[in-house]
């Protein structure tokens, strides 16, 4: 499974957020799955920023439609990616 963590720097809600992605990539490798998440700059993309500027961190995945903005806990990201 693959995710976008948007975010940018300085912002310390987007370390949160990596840190519930890392803790969610963990528990699946000791189920043999695997989770791939890529860090996305708003800042690099004029329609990013349009899009996330004041939402981020937002959480996208290539599984599930739409995407989840912060605030967002451990439980609300693994119903969110379908892993519960």
């Amino acid at each position: 499974m693959k995710v976008n963590l948007y975010t940018t720097a300085g912002c310390h809600l987007c370390e949160e957020a990596l840190d519930l992605l890392q803790v969610l990539q963990e528990q699946l490798e000791v189920q043999g799955r695997r989770l791939q998440i890529s860090e996305i700059d708003i800042a690099d993309s004029e329609t990013l920023m349009a899009e996330y500027d004041v939402r981020i961190p937002v959480i996208t995945s290539d599984l599930s439609p739409g995407d989840i903005g912060w605030p967002f806990s451990l439980n609300d990201l693994s119903l969110f990616l379908k892993l519960s």
